[in-house]
Protein backbone atom coordinates (compact mmCIF):
# COMPACT_ATOMS: atom_id res chain seq x y z
CA UNK A 1 0.00 0.00 0.00
CA UNK A 2 1.54 3.71 -1.09
CA UNK A 3 1.86 5.93 1.19
CA UNK A 4 -0.62 8.99 -0.37
CA UNK A 5 -0.72 12.46 0.23
CA UNK A 6 -3.46 15.48 -0.78
CA UNK A 7 -2.77 19.25 -0.47
CA UNK A 8 -5.93 20.58 1.56
CA UNK A 9 -7.14 24.17 1.85
CA UNK A 10 -7.31 25.66 4.94
CA UNK A 11 -10.35 27.89 5.26
CA UNK A 12 -12.68 25.17 5.09
CA UNK A 13 -14.32 24.70 8.82
CA UNK A 14 -11.27 26.77 10.13
CA UNK A 15 -13.16 29.95 10.30
CA UNK A 16 -13.19 31.90 13.87
CA UNK A 17 -16.22 34.67 13.49
CA UNK A 18 -16.70 37.50 15.18
CA UNK A 19 -20.67 37.76 14.73
CA UNK A 20 -21.48 35.80 17.69
CA UNK A 21 -18.11 37.03 19.95
CA UNK A 22 -18.69 37.09 23.69
CA UNK A 23 -21.63 35.45 24.60
CA UNK A 24 -19.34 33.51 26.75
CA UNK A 25 -14.10 21.33 39.15
CA UNK A 26 -11.73 19.25 38.97
CA UNK A 27 -11.33 16.48 36.18
CA UNK A 28 -10.99 12.79 36.90
CA UNK A 29 -8.24 12.32 35.01
CA UNK A 30 -7.83 8.82 35.84
CA UNK A 31 -8.29 7.50 32.47
CA UNK A 32 -6.48 10.28 30.68
CA UNK A 33 -3.01 10.04 32.12
CA UNK A 34 -0.66 12.46 31.13
CA UNK A 35 -3.04 15.18 29.41
CA UNK A 36 -1.79 18.72 30.41
CA UNK A 37 1.40 17.08 31.01
CA UNK A 38 4.53 19.14 30.36
CA UNK A 39 5.77 17.58 26.92
CA UNK A 40 7.86 18.31 23.97
CA UNK A 41 7.24 19.76 20.54
CA UNK A 42 9.01 22.55 18.41
CA UNK A 43 6.55 25.02 16.66
CA UNK A 44 8.16 27.21 13.47
CA UNK A 45 6.63 30.63 12.70
CA UNK A 46 7.12 30.65 9.35
CA UNK A 47 6.91 34.76 8.86
CA UNK A 48 4.86 34.75 5.21
CA UNK A 49 4.50 38.90 5.47
CA UNK A 50 5.70 41.26 2.82
CA UNK A 51 8.01 44.36 4.44
CA UNK A 52 5.81 47.01 6.10
CA UNK A 53 2.63 44.72 6.34
CA UNK A 54 1.63 42.38 8.79
CA UNK A 55 4.05 41.04 10.94
CA UNK A 56 6.44 43.60 9.24
CA UNK A 57 4.47 46.89 10.26
CA UNK A 58 6.24 49.39 11.43
CA UNK A 59 3.54 50.98 13.15
CA UNK A 60 4.61 52.26 16.51
CA UNK A 61 2.93 50.62 19.60
CA UNK A 62 3.13 50.54 23.22
CA UNK A 63 3.85 47.07 25.35
CA UNK A 64 0.82 45.89 26.86
CA UNK A 65 0.00 43.03 28.46
CA UNK A 66 3.38 41.51 29.24
CA UNK A 67 3.73 42.16 25.63
CA UNK A 68 7.41 43.94 25.07
CA UNK A 69 6.85 44.82 21.09
CA UNK A 70 7.30 48.24 20.50
CA UNK A 71 5.40 47.92 16.86
CA UNK A 72 2.41 46.94 15.67
CA UNK A 73 4.14 43.70 13.57
CA UNK A 74 6.44 42.80 16.53
CA UNK A 75 3.68 42.63 18.69
CA UNK A 76 1.58 40.02 16.26
CA UNK A 77 4.64 37.86 16.28
CA UNK A 78 5.50 38.24 19.88
CA UNK A 79 1.41 37.01 20.42
CA UNK A 80 1.67 34.30 17.99
CA UNK A 81 5.28 33.15 19.53
CA UNK A 82 3.24 33.29 22.98
CA UNK A 83 0.50 30.84 21.51
CA UNK A 84 2.71 28.52 19.90
CA UNK A 85 4.77 28.22 23.13
CA UNK A 86 1.83 27.15 25.05
CA UNK A 87 1.03 24.62 22.76
CA UNK A 88 4.76 23.14 22.45
CA UNK A 89 4.45 22.65 26.19
CA UNK A 90 1.37 20.12 25.69
CA UNK A 91 2.25 18.24 22.30
CA UNK A 92 4.69 15.44 21.90
CA UNK A 93 6.60 15.57 18.57
CA UNK A 94 10.17 14.88 17.06
CA UNK A 95 9.09 16.85 14.44
CA UNK A 96 9.45 20.17 14.46
CA UNK A 97 5.50 21.72 13.42
CA UNK A 98 6.04 24.26 10.73
CA UNK A 99 3.29 27.26 10.69
CA UNK A 100 2.95 29.86 7.43
CA UNK A 101 1.56 32.56 9.59
CA UNK A 102 0.43 36.32 7.94
CA UNK A 103 -2.04 38.87 8.47
CA UNK A 104 -3.78 39.78 5.76
CA UNK A 105 -7.44 41.56 5.20
CA UNK A 106 -9.99 39.14 5.52
CA UNK A 107 -13.60 39.35 5.24
CA UNK A 108 -15.19 42.00 7.58
CA UNK A 109 -17.92 44.65 7.35
CA UNK A 110 -19.42 47.19 10.27
CA UNK A 111 -20.55 45.08 12.50
CA UNK A 112 -18.93 41.22 12.47
CA UNK A 113 -15.12 40.34 11.07
CA UNK A 114 -13.98 36.91 9.87
CA UNK A 115 -10.67 36.51 12.85
CA UNK A 116 -8.62 34.04 11.68
CA UNK A 117 -8.27 30.95 9.46
CA UNK A 118 -6.08 27.59 9.63
CA UNK A 119 -5.71 24.50 8.65
CA UNK A 120 -3.81 21.46 7.58
CA UNK A 121 -1.66 21.86 4.43
CA UNK A 122 -1.49 18.75 3.35
CA UNK A 123 -3.27 15.59 4.14
CA UNK A 124 -1.51 12.09 4.24
CA UNK A 125 -2.55 8.44 4.30
CA UNK A 126 -1.00 4.83 4.51
CA UNK A 127 2.41 6.33 6.00
CA UNK A 128 4.73 4.58 8.08
CA UNK A 129 3.61 4.07 11.49
CA UNK A 130 -0.36 4.94 10.41
CA UNK A 131 -2.49 3.43 13.31
CA UNK A 132 -5.53 3.47 10.59
CA UNK A 133 -4.72 2.69 6.87
CA UNK A 134 -6.95 4.09 4.18
CA UNK A 135 -7.39 6.88 6.12
CA UNK A 136 -6.26 11.05 6.15
CA UNK A 137 -4.36 12.29 9.03
CA UNK A 138 -3.07 16.02 8.71
CA UNK A 139 0.75 16.62 8.00
CA UNK A 140 1.75 17.62 11.74
CA UNK A 141 0.11 14.86 13.21
CA UNK A 142 1.48 11.89 10.14
CA UNK A 143 5.10 13.25 10.61
CA UNK A 144 4.72 12.73 14.69
CA UNK A 145 3.16 9.59 14.02
CA UNK A 146 5.76 8.75 11.29
CA UNK A 147 8.43 9.85 13.60
CA UNK A 148 9.64 11.39 10.05
CA UNK A 149 9.02 14.90 8.21
CA UNK A 150 6.30 13.92 5.40
CA UNK A 151 6.32 17.33 4.46
CA UNK A 152 9.29 19.27 2.13
CA UNK A 153 10.94 21.43 4.58
CA UNK A 154 10.60 24.28 2.79
CA UNK A 155 6.40 23.78 3.09
CA UNK A 156 4.79 24.31 6.18
CA UNK A 157 2.35 21.69 7.74
CA UNK A 158 0.27 24.43 8.97
CA UNK A 159 -1.42 27.39 6.80
CA UNK A 160 -2.69 30.08 9.37
CA UNK A 161 -3.77 33.85 8.14
CA UNK A 162 -5.40 36.43 10.68
CA UNK A 163 -7.46 39.82 9.70
CA UNK A 164 -5.03 42.76 9.29
CA UNK A 165 -8.02 45.10 9.37
CA UNK A 166 -9.58 44.72 12.42
CA UNK A 167 -10.77 47.53 14.06
CA UNK A 168 -8.17 49.38 11.89
CA UNK A 169 -10.27 50.42 9.19
CA UNK A 170 -13.94 51.99 9.24
CA UNK A 171 -15.16 49.41 7.33
CA UNK A 172 -14.34 46.74 9.25
CA UNK A 173 -15.56 46.99 12.68
CA UNK A 174 -14.32 50.29 13.89
CA UNK A 175 -12.98 50.13 17.69
CA UNK A 176 -12.98 46.87 18.09
CA UNK A 177 -9.12 45.45 17.75
CA UNK A 178 -7.30 42.43 18.33
CA UNK A 179 -6.16 42.56 22.03
CA UNK A 180 -2.02 42.19 21.92
CA UNK A 181 -0.72 41.49 25.52
CA UNK A 182 -0.71 37.87 26.49
CA UNK A 183 -2.25 37.99 29.82
CA UNK A 184 -5.59 37.24 29.35
CA UNK A 185 -6.56 40.90 30.17
CA UNK A 186 -8.47 41.60 26.81
CA UNK A 187 -11.41 43.06 28.18
CA UNK A 188 -14.07 44.37 25.52
CA UNK A 189 -11.03 44.00 22.94
CA UNK A 190 -10.80 40.08 20.99
CA UNK A 191 -7.93 38.09 22.50
CA UNK A 192 -5.38 37.36 19.43
CA UNK A 193 -3.92 34.93 21.72
CA UNK A 194 -7.00 33.05 22.21
CA UNK A 195 -7.36 33.26 18.50
CA UNK A 196 -4.04 31.54 17.71
CA UNK A 197 -4.43 28.42 20.11
CA UNK A 198 -8.06 28.16 18.16
CA UNK A 199 -6.47 28.62 14.59
CA UNK A 200 -3.48 26.67 15.58
CA UNK A 201 -5.88 23.48 17.02
CA UNK A 202 -7.37 23.08 13.49
CA UNK A 203 -4.32 22.79 12.35
CA UNK A 204 -3.05 19.90 13.94
CA UNK A 205 -5.98 18.21 13.49
CA UNK A 206 -8.93 19.57 15.07
CA UNK A 207 -10.60 19.60 11.71
CA UNK A 208 -11.94 17.01 8.99
CA UNK A 209 -11.13 16.59 5.75
CA UNK A 210 -14.85 15.12 5.18
CA UNK A 211 -16.94 17.74 3.84
CA UNK A 212 -19.47 18.39 6.25
CA UNK A 213 -22.08 20.41 3.71
CA UNK A 214 -21.87 17.52 1.24
CA UNK A 215 -20.78 14.37 3.60
CA UNK A 216 -18.61 13.41 1.03
CA UNK A 217 -15.06 11.64 2.42
CA UNK A 218 -11.75 13.17 0.20
CA UNK A 219 -11.00 11.28 -2.36
CA UNK A 220 -13.32 8.10 -0.96
CA UNK A 221 -11.03 7.85 1.82
CA UNK A 222 -12.54 9.11 5.76
CA UNK A 223 -10.64 11.43 8.10
CA UNK A 224 -9.14 10.17 11.16
CA UNK A 225 -11.91 12.90 12.44
CA UNK A 226 -14.63 10.68 11.17
CA UNK A 227 -13.61 7.58 13.29
CA UNK A 228 -14.76 9.25 16.48
CA UNK A 229 -17.42 11.60 15.19
CA UNK A 230 -20.93 10.19 16.27
CA UNK A 231 -24.21 10.02 14.93
CA UNK A 232 -25.77 10.10 18.58
CA UNK A 233 -28.98 9.15 16.98
CA UNK A 234 -27.91 5.77 14.96
CA UNK A 235 -24.91 5.41 16.86
CA UNK A 236 -23.35 5.30 13.92
CA UNK A 237 -19.68 7.10 13.18
CA UNK A 238 -18.95 8.92 10.01
CA UNK A 239 -16.84 6.35 9.06
CA UNK A 240 -19.61 4.09 8.82
CA UNK A 241 -22.19 6.25 7.34
CA UNK A 242 -23.03 7.22 3.50
CA UNK A 243 -22.48 10.80 1.72
CA UNK A 244 -26.02 11.31 2.45
CA UNK A 245 -26.14 10.32 6.11
CA UNK A 246 -23.65 12.29 6.83
CA UNK A 247 -24.83 15.44 5.35
CA UNK A 248 -28.17 14.72 7.36
CA UNK A 249 -26.30 14.59 10.33
CA UNK A 250 -24.36 17.61 10.14
CA UNK A 251 -27.44 19.34 10.26
CA UNK A 252 -29.04 17.99 12.96
CA UNK A 253 -28.72 19.67 16.24
CA UNK A 254 -27.21 18.18 19.33
CA UNK A 255 -27.13 15.21 16.37
CA UNK A 256 -23.29 14.91 16.76
CA UNK A 257 -21.23 13.67 19.69
CA UNK A 258 -17.52 12.70 20.11
CA UNK A 259 -16.96 9.75 21.08
CA UNK A 260 -13.30 9.60 21.74
CA UNK A 261 -11.71 8.51 25.22
CA UNK A 262 -9.88 11.16 26.39
CA UNK A 263 -12.39 13.69 25.92
CA UNK A 264 -15.53 11.82 27.25
CA UNK A 265 -13.36 11.17 30.36
CA UNK A 266 -12.82 14.56 31.12
CA UNK A 267 -16.23 15.89 30.27
CA UNK A 268 -17.66 15.67 33.91
CA UNK A 269 -14.71 17.84 35.57
CA UNK A 270 -14.82 20.24 32.70
CA UNK A 271 -18.36 20.95 31.88
CA UNK A 272 -20.98 22.29 33.92
CA UNK A 273 -24.33 21.56 34.66
CA UNK A 274 -27.02 22.62 32.10
CA UNK A 275 -28.91 25.37 31.95
CA UNK A 276 -32.63 24.87 31.62
CA UNK A 277 -35.55 26.89 30.91
CA UNK A 278 -39.06 24.72 32.10
CA UNK A 279 -42.62 26.41 31.06
CA UNK A 280 -45.30 25.40 33.28
CA UNK A 281 -48.99 26.53 34.15
CA UNK A 282 -52.79 26.25 33.17
CA UNK A 283 -52.46 28.44 29.88
CA UNK A 284 -48.85 26.65 28.65
CA UNK A 285 -50.44 24.05 26.50
CA UNK A 286 -48.52 23.42 23.79
CA UNK A 287 -45.50 25.37 25.25
CA UNK A 288 -45.41 22.91 28.44
CA UNK A 289 -41.76 21.37 28.94
CA UNK A 290 -38.09 22.07 29.49
CA UNK A 291 -36.48 24.48 26.88
CA UNK A 292 -32.35 24.77 25.98
CA UNK A 293 -31.20 27.59 27.04
CA UNK A 294 -27.75 30.16 26.27
CA UNK A 295 -26.73 31.68 29.18
CA UNK A 296 -25.61 35.57 29.47
CA UNK A 297 -22.49 36.72 30.47
CA UNK A 298 -24.22 39.62 32.29
CA UNK A 299 -26.54 39.26 35.70
CA UNK A 300 -26.97 36.67 37.92
CA UNK A 301 -25.93 33.12 36.69
CA UNK A 302 -28.80 30.00 36.85
CA UNK A 303 -28.14 28.06 40.33
CA UNK A 304 -30.17 25.20 41.72
CA UNK A 305 -32.10 27.71 43.41
CA UNK A 306 -34.86 28.45 41.00
CA UNK A 307 -35.96 31.77 39.39
CA UNK A 308 -39.63 31.56 39.12
CA UNK A 309 -42.66 33.64 38.13
CA UNK A 310 -45.39 34.17 35.48
CA UNK A 311 -44.03 34.96 32.13
CA UNK A 312 -45.00 38.05 30.33
CA UNK A 313 -44.17 39.53 26.73
CA UNK A 314 -43.20 43.04 26.39
CA UNK A 315 -44.90 44.77 22.96
CA UNK A 316 -43.72 48.00 21.85
CA UNK A 317 -43.65 47.38 19.05
CA UNK A 318 -46.21 47.53 15.81
CA UNK A 319 -45.73 44.05 14.61
CA UNK A 320 -46.38 42.60 18.08
CA UNK A 321 -42.73 42.55 19.61
CA UNK A 322 -41.16 43.81 22.41
CA UNK A 323 -37.62 44.76 21.70
CA UNK A 324 -37.03 46.65 25.48
CA UNK A 325 -34.32 48.94 23.78
CA UNK A 326 -35.75 51.84 25.87
CA UNK A 327 -37.25 52.31 29.46
CA UNK A 328 -40.70 50.43 29.57
CA UNK A 329 -44.00 52.27 29.19
CA UNK A 330 -46.26 52.15 31.65
CA UNK A 331 -48.34 49.22 30.67
CA UNK A 332 -45.27 47.10 29.34
CA UNK A 333 -43.98 47.93 33.15
CA UNK A 334 -47.42 46.84 34.57
CA UNK A 335 -46.81 43.64 32.64
CA UNK A 336 -43.71 42.38 33.46
CA UNK A 337 -43.26 43.84 37.31
CA UNK A 338 -42.48 40.77 39.55
CA UNK A 339 -42.37 38.31 36.77
CA UNK A 340 -40.47 36.89 33.70
CA UNK A 341 -39.81 39.65 31.05
CA UNK A 342 -40.13 37.66 27.19
CA UNK A 343 -38.41 40.08 24.88
CA UNK A 344 -37.30 40.16 20.94
CA UNK A 345 -33.95 39.62 19.89
CA UNK A 346 -32.73 42.81 18.00
CA UNK A 347 -31.81 46.63 17.68
CA UNK A 348 -29.36 46.98 21.11
CA UNK A 349 -27.27 45.46 23.04
CA UNK A 350 -28.82 42.11 25.07
CA UNK A 351 -27.50 44.42 28.45
CA UNK A 352 -29.77 47.13 27.38
CA UNK A 353 -32.98 45.07 27.21
CA UNK A 354 -32.27 43.25 31.03
CA UNK A 355 -31.37 46.93 32.37
CA UNK A 356 -34.76 48.33 31.02
CA UNK A 357 -36.69 45.25 32.36
CA UNK A 358 -35.02 44.96 35.21
CA UNK A 359 -36.13 49.13 36.01
CA UNK A 360 -39.37 48.08 35.68
CA UNK A 361 -39.74 45.21 38.23
CA UNK A 362 -38.72 42.09 36.03
CA UNK A 363 -37.30 39.51 37.81
CA UNK A 364 -35.71 37.63 34.86
CA UNK A 365 -35.29 38.33 31.09
CA UNK A 366 -35.89 35.34 28.58
CA UNK A 367 -34.46 36.97 24.76
CA UNK A 368 -36.56 34.99 21.84
CA UNK A 369 -33.85 35.10 18.75
CA UNK A 370 -35.14 37.07 15.75
CA UNK A 371 -33.25 34.31 13.46
CA UNK A 372 -33.74 30.82 13.08
CA UNK A 373 -30.65 28.73 14.41
CA UNK A 374 -29.59 26.76 16.98
CA UNK A 375 -29.41 28.06 21.47
CA UNK A 376 -26.49 30.89 21.87
CA UNK A 377 -25.40 32.71 24.43
CA UNK A 378 -25.40 36.49 24.87
CA UNK A 379 -22.34 38.97 25.41
CA UNK A 380 -22.01 41.18 27.56
CA UNK A 381 -21.09 42.78 31.00
CA UNK A 382 -22.73 44.63 33.32
CA UNK A 383 -22.23 44.85 37.21
CA UNK A 384 -25.49 46.94 37.49
CA UNK A 385 -27.71 44.31 36.33
CA UNK A 386 -28.86 41.45 39.09
CA UNK A 387 -31.60 39.70 37.29
CA UNK A 388 -30.66 36.00 35.32
CA UNK A 389 -31.08 36.24 31.34
CA UNK A 390 -31.30 33.62 29.24
CA UNK A 391 -31.92 33.54 25.05
CA UNK A 392 -34.23 30.91 23.52
CA UNK A 393 -34.60 29.88 19.68
CA UNK A 394 -36.93 31.76 17.26
CA UNK A 395 -38.85 28.97 17.15
CA UNK A 396 -38.98 28.37 21.08
CA UNK A 397 -40.18 31.79 21.11
CA UNK A 398 -42.96 31.93 18.83
CA UNK A 399 -44.39 28.63 20.88
CA UNK A 400 -44.56 30.72 24.08
CA UNK A 401 -45.98 33.89 22.28
CA UNK A 402 -48.74 31.03 21.40
CA UNK A 403 -48.96 30.36 24.53
CA UNK A 404 -49.14 34.29 25.83
CA UNK A 405 -52.15 35.13 23.18
CA UNK A 406 -54.74 34.57 25.72
CA UNK A 407 -53.45 36.61 28.53
CA UNK A 408 -55.01 39.73 30.01
CA UNK A 409 -52.90 42.97 31.17
CA UNK A 410 -51.47 41.49 34.41
CA UNK A 411 -51.65 38.15 33.82
CA UNK A 412 -50.60 34.91 31.48
CA UNK A 413 -51.17 31.59 33.62
CA UNK A 414 -47.76 30.64 31.98
CA UNK A 415 -45.71 29.67 34.40
CA UNK A 416 -41.72 30.48 33.28
CA UNK A 417 -38.52 28.23 35.77
CA UNK A 418 -35.24 29.08 35.34
CA UNK A 419 -32.32 26.79 36.99
CA UNK A 420 -29.54 24.40 36.42
CA UNK A 421 -30.17 21.03 35.60
CA UNK A 422 -27.81 19.37 37.83
CA UNK A 423 -28.48 15.78 36.11
CA UNK A 424 -26.92 17.15 32.67
CA UNK A 425 -24.22 18.54 31.70
CA UNK A 426 -24.23 21.72 29.98
CA UNK A 427 -22.58 21.07 26.32
CA UNK A 428 -22.80 17.00 26.63
CA UNK A 429 -25.95 14.22 25.21
CA UNK A 430 -27.67 12.04 27.79
CA UNK A 431 -24.51 9.68 27.42
CA UNK A 432 -21.95 12.83 28.82
CA UNK A 433 -20.45 12.62 25.48
CA UNK A 434 -18.98 16.26 24.33
CA UNK A 435 -21.56 17.38 21.78
CA UNK A 436 -20.25 18.84 18.12
CA UNK A 437 -21.80 21.79 16.36
CA UNK A 438 -23.96 20.32 14.26
CA UNK A 439 -25.82 23.73 13.03
CA UNK A 440 -29.28 22.86 11.04
CA UNK A 441 -28.23 25.23 8.36
CA UNK A 442 -24.18 25.91 8.14
CA UNK A 443 -22.66 28.60 7.22
CA UNK A 444 -18.82 28.96 6.11
CA UNK A 445 -16.26 28.84 9.41
CA UNK A 446 -19.03 27.41 11.85
CA UNK A 447 -18.49 23.45 10.88
CA UNK A 448 -18.47 20.49 12.25
CA UNK A 449 -14.80 20.79 13.68
CA UNK A 450 -16.01 23.13 16.34
CA UNK A 451 -17.60 21.94 19.74
CA UNK A 452 -21.16 23.03 20.56
CA UNK A 453 -21.99 26.42 21.27
CA UNK A 454 -23.59 25.08 24.28
CA UNK A 455 -20.56 24.20 26.53
CA UNK A 456 -20.03 25.84 29.87
CA UNK A 457 -18.08 27.13 30.42
CA UNK A 458 -17.29 27.70 27.05
CA UNK A 459 -14.57 26.12 24.91
CA UNK A 460 -11.40 27.15 22.78
CA UNK A 461 -13.07 25.02 20.04
CA UNK A 462 -16.70 26.84 19.82
CA UNK A 463 -17.00 28.58 16.74
CA UNK A 464 -16.32 31.78 18.44
CA UNK A 465 -13.81 33.35 20.42
CA UNK A 466 -15.55 34.16 23.47
CA UNK A 467 -15.06 36.55 26.16
CA UNK A 468 -14.25 34.27 28.97
CA UNK A 469 -11.40 32.21 27.53
CA UNK A 470 -8.93 31.55 29.00
CA UNK A 471 -4.91 30.21 27.63
CA UNK A 472 -5.94 26.93 28.90
CA UNK A 473 -5.95 24.12 26.22
CA UNK A 474 -6.34 20.99 28.51
CA UNK A 475 -8.84 19.99 31.32
CA UNK A 476 -9.85 20.65 33.70
CA UNK A 477 -10.90 24.25 32.26
CA UNK A 478 -10.83 23.22 28.32
CA UNK A 479 -10.86 19.60 25.87
CA UNK A 480 -9.44 20.82 23.06
CA UNK A 481 -6.09 18.72 24.21
CA UNK A 482 -8.34 15.17 25.04
CA UNK A 483 -9.19 15.67 21.49
CA UNK A 484 -5.44 15.79 19.80
CA UNK A 485 -4.74 12.75 22.09
CA UNK A 486 -7.86 10.88 20.66
CA UNK A 487 -6.80 11.01 17.33
CA UNK A 488 -3.25 10.72 18.20
CA UNK A 489 -0.62 13.13 19.26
Amino acid sequence: MSTAKLPTRPAAGTLARLAAVAFLLVASLGAIDNIGAARAATIVIVNENAPGVGFNDPTPADPVGGNPGTTLGEQRLIAFQHAADLWEATLDSDVPIRIGASFVPLSCNITSAVLGAAGATEAWANFPGAPRTNTWYPGALAARLAGVDLTAPEDPHISASFNSLLGLTPTCVPGLTFYLGLDNNAGAQIDLVAVLLHEIAHGLGFQSFTSGDTGQTLLGRPAIWDYYLLDNRSGRTWAQMTTAQRAASARAWRGLSWNGANVTAAVPGALGPAPLLSISGGAAGDAFGRYGVGVAGFGTPLGTTAVRGELMPVVDQANGNGLACSPLNALNALAVRARVALVDRGTCDYTVKARNVQAAGAIGMIVADNVAGEVAGMPGEASDITIPSVRITRADGQRLKTALQARSRTASGVMARLAIDPERLAGADDQRRMLMYSPTAIAPGSSISHYTTEGTPNQLMEPSINADLTHEVAPPRDLTLPLLRDIGW
